[in-house]
């Protein structure tokens, strides 16, 4: 519950800084290399709604055993670590990685690539927290039907 409060704090200023610099976001997002023009504000336009829609579930449901903030937390995980990794790989200079927009700026350097590991690795948290939340069919046994004969010695 702690991590999805502080990672939905996270996003939250992140989808902020993003919405408040939109018009900087498809240019940043352009750096790196992967997309331009309409993609890029598609993508700035996706990664912003994911943000802001992961941050408001799991700040205001931070108990929620739904899979959709997890999936989305997912892939905006693996959006920001992909562009950083092949643009770090590929040796471009970027003086703003983008994640809060214009608002405190920090170029691509390895410890960006640090952050990007960390955020896949509370995304992987988040996935053995809820597996472990969630009964499955093969271990829920309160069904009232009757027991086997295996089960009756």
């Amino acid at each position: 519950m702690i991590l999805r409060i502080v990672l939905g704090a996270v996003l939250a200023a992140m989808a902020l800084g993003q919405i408040a610099s939109f018009d900087a976001m498809p240019a940043i997002l352009t750096a790196y290399g992967l997309t331009s023009g309409a993609a890029s504000t598609a993508l700035a336009v996706a990664l912003i709604s994911a943000e802001a829609v992961t941050a408001g579930w799991f700040l205001t449901r931070p108990r929620s055993r739904a899979a959709t903030p997890v999936w989305l937390y997912t892939g905006v995980a693996l959006v920001w670590s992909a562009l950083a990794a092949q643009a770090f790989a590929r040796g471009l200079v970027l003086d703003n990685c983008g994640c809060f927009g214009t608002y405190a700026t920090q170029p691509l350097r390895w410890y960006v690539l640090v952050e990007d590991a960390l955020m896949l690795l509370y995304a992987c948290l988040l996935w053995r927290a809820l597996r472990r939340a969630r009964p499955t069919p093969l271990t829920d046994r309160t069904s009232t039907a009757a027991p086997t004969p295996q089960e009756n010695h």
